[in-house]
């Protein structure tokens, strides 16, 4: 994955920052090209695994339909109200749609640690809930830039 940072490095976030980062926020914006070339923006949960974004989308959503037919995406996770407290991170790339859509459950072991990590972080529960509606896009960032606003008073 490369570090598509020019500007910024000294505010970008470490790897173990950024995966601290990823792993706690809650609430992701994801963007996709509509079939017209629009982009659209929407809100959703996710899990972060150390390597893929993992996205809990609705299977009759726009999002979902943008991506079958582009699968070009990215993704925003940002936090802080004051200028000086800005943190964030955009990895974009390409989506993979992962088991069966909508999910039911069937055995898949790709989905093991998202589904256990999305579980315990929204539902403080041990295993997925499943309600027949949503499915699995992951997403393997081909580029990532972060940024952390605190570092600013160190410079």
């Amino acid at each position: 994955m490369a570090v598509t940072q020019r500007r910024g490095r000294r505010i970008m976030m470490s790897p173990g920052e950024l995966d601290e980062f990823l792993s706690t926020e809650r609430t992701c914006r994801v963007a996709t090209v509509s079939g017209g070339g629009a982009p659209h923006v929407s809100a959703l949960w996710f899990a972060w695994d150390g390597t893929s974004l993992w996205l809990f989308s609705i299977t009759r959503s726009k999002r979902w339909a943008d991506l079958r037919r582009d699968q070009r995406i990215a993704v925003v996770i940002d936090t802080g109200v004051e200028y000086a407290e800005l943190r964030g991170a955009e990895l974009s790339g390409t989506a993979t749609f992962v088991g069966e859509a909508p999910r039911t459950g069937e055995p898949c072991p790709e989905l093991d640690v998202p589904e256990r990590l999305f579980a315990q972080k929204y539902f403080a529960m041990d295993s997925m809930p499943y309600d027949g509606k949503h499915a699995w896009i992951r997403l393997t960032p081909d580029a990532i830039s972060s940024w952390d606003f605190r570092k600013l008073a160190q410079l």
